[in-house]
């Protein structure tokens, strides 16, 4: 006889009051300061949201310092600057620091994913990321550049292949996560998109055409001509049909993805997850976030990062093997053994800005 996995959900508790009052003092600071006090409200940031989020009972936090971030952006934008620089006084080597910047690019990514990793916890124990350069080269360089040649139709393989190495490489203690999945689900995140817009593409230039051909057999009395009222109005439909079918691709193809990232990602010890974000849901939550925040120049952009916060903790559950104390008790043992020191050397890190 099999027992179903207790499954508890993810809850966040941040209120948009409270953050509201974050929001606006990083905003004034940051402008005050002309963007160096960003790096700091970064970490107020993620330090809210993170430690509003548990599981259960027990949160998330985040442990970086601003001037982690800081000294990570001036290394970036002074190798950008540099970059530049060197571009205008030789344009000849202009190819030469591209190739160079491509083959960086993997290390830097490594590093960014390694200090997040390091910089946030769970039940006061930390993750860990121990990704390598050459399989970073090929799931972040090389697949992506080949899947052009097919097209795209080879994208769900390189983000099955992206999601397997950023989750394989995480450990949360000394337990490591894993992900296996078909490619299923993959293709069906990367077909119902492409029907999203297509579909939506398809119902605008449709308006627009059964509009023009109206005007064509009845006559353009009747339909007022292509540039009167009720042509605007059909053309005006027709945008906002467009800026539905284009606006939330990115949102419902994220949406599908993270289900199935979530349900092909395990945790040593047999401990799964569970995604159950609606994408049709998620966009109405974008659209109408993005809405309101123009309406109101921008003060409710606190209350709609809070609004998708809480929906997708909301539809996120784990289903532990046995006692979550238990477990916790071990990766507490097993970050002890490993030391503090990883932890140490992960305070200024270029990572910082990716």
């Amino acid at each position: 006889m099999t027992t179903e996995k207790p499954t508890i959900p993810v809850q966040f508790t941040g209120d948009a009051r409270e953050y509201f009052g974050i929001f606006i003092v990083n905003l004034l600071l940051s402008i005050v300061t002309l963007g160096i006090y960003s790096a700091w409200a970064k970490v107020r940031n993620k330090k809210y949201f993170l430690g509003n989020t548990t599981i259960d009972g027990r949160p998330f936090d985040y442990h970086a310092r601003g001037q982690d971030i800081l000294v990570g952006r001036v290394v970036v934008v002074a190798a950008f600057v540099l970059y530049t620089w060197l571009s205008s006084i030789s344009p000849a080597a202009n190819g030469i620091l591209a190739v160079l910047v491509l083959a960086v690019a993997p290390w830097l990514i490594n590093r960014g994913l390694r200090f997040n990793a390091a910089m946030t916890s769970w039940s006061n124990v930390r993750f860990r990321f121990d990704g390598n350069y050459w399989p970073a080269f090929r799931v972040f360089l090389l697949y992506p550049f080949l899947a052009i040649f097919t097209l795209y139709l080879a994208l769900p393989f390189v983000m099955r292949a992206l999601i397997r190495y950023t989750v394989g490489r995480h450990r949360l203690g000394g337990h490591r996560f894993a992900f296996e999945s078909g490619i299923g689900p993959f293709y069906a995140a990367f077909a119902w998109t492409g029907l999203w817009a297509i579909g939506g593409l398809a119902l605008a230039v449709g308006l627009v055409a059964i509009n023009g051909f109206a005007g064509r057999v009845l006559g353009s009395e009747a339909t007022d001509g292509p540039f009167g009222s009720f042509g605007i109005l059909v053309l005006f439909v027709a945008a906002i049909i467009a800026f539905v079918a284009l606006f939330p691709l990115a949102t419902i193809y994220a949406a599908f993805i993270r289900n199935a990232r979530y349900a092909g990602t395990t945790l040593e010890g047999g401990h799964r997850f569970v995604s159950g974000v609606s994408a049709i849901r998620l966009v109405w939550i974008s659209i109408s976030n993005a809405v309101l925040t123009v309406v109101s120049l921008g003060m409710l952009l606190p209350w709609a990062r809070i609004r998708v916060a809480r929906y997708l903790c909301a539809h996120t559950w784990v289903q532990p093997v046995g006692s979550l104390d238990e477990f916790v008790s071990e990766a507490e043992r097993r970050q002890t053994a490993i030391g503090d020191a990883f932890l140490d050397i992960e305070g200024i890190d270029v990572g910082a800005a990716v």
